[in-house]
């Protein structure tokens, strides 16, 4: 298990796949024993949690974006996207702008 890849997810770079993982891996949302934190090359923090397949160990940045995205996660919004399509997740604060100028 250590011939994992390693790959660092940002949430610009989210896939289907990987979100379908973490909201499998933590179906109540994580918490602060989930939370990985290393400092990266630029000395800054960065707090992940990992999801695991068969042969990547995925570190997905925590994010409140992350949050709101795992929290109203539903499996029918991808099914028109590959699970490698980046593009496939929006950011759900552009989701709610959207809404809100459709209401006016």
């Amino acid at each position: 298990m250590n011939n994992l890849k390693r790959v660092i997810v940002d949430f610009k770079k989210l896939t289907p796949e990987v979100l379908k993982l973490l909201v499998e891996a933590y179906p109540d949302g994580y918490d602060y024993t989930d939370i990985i934190s290393f400092r990266n090359a630029a000395g800054e923090k960065v707090e992940c949690v990992e999801v695991l397949t068969e042969d990547t160990k995925y570190l997905v940045k925590i994010s409140s974006k992350l949050e709101k995205t795992m929290a109203n996660y539903d499996e029918e919004d991808y099914e028109d996207y590959d699970d490698d399509d980046p593009t496939a997740v929006v950011d759900p604060d552009e989701i709610s702008e959207s809404e809100d100028s459709d209401n006016d």
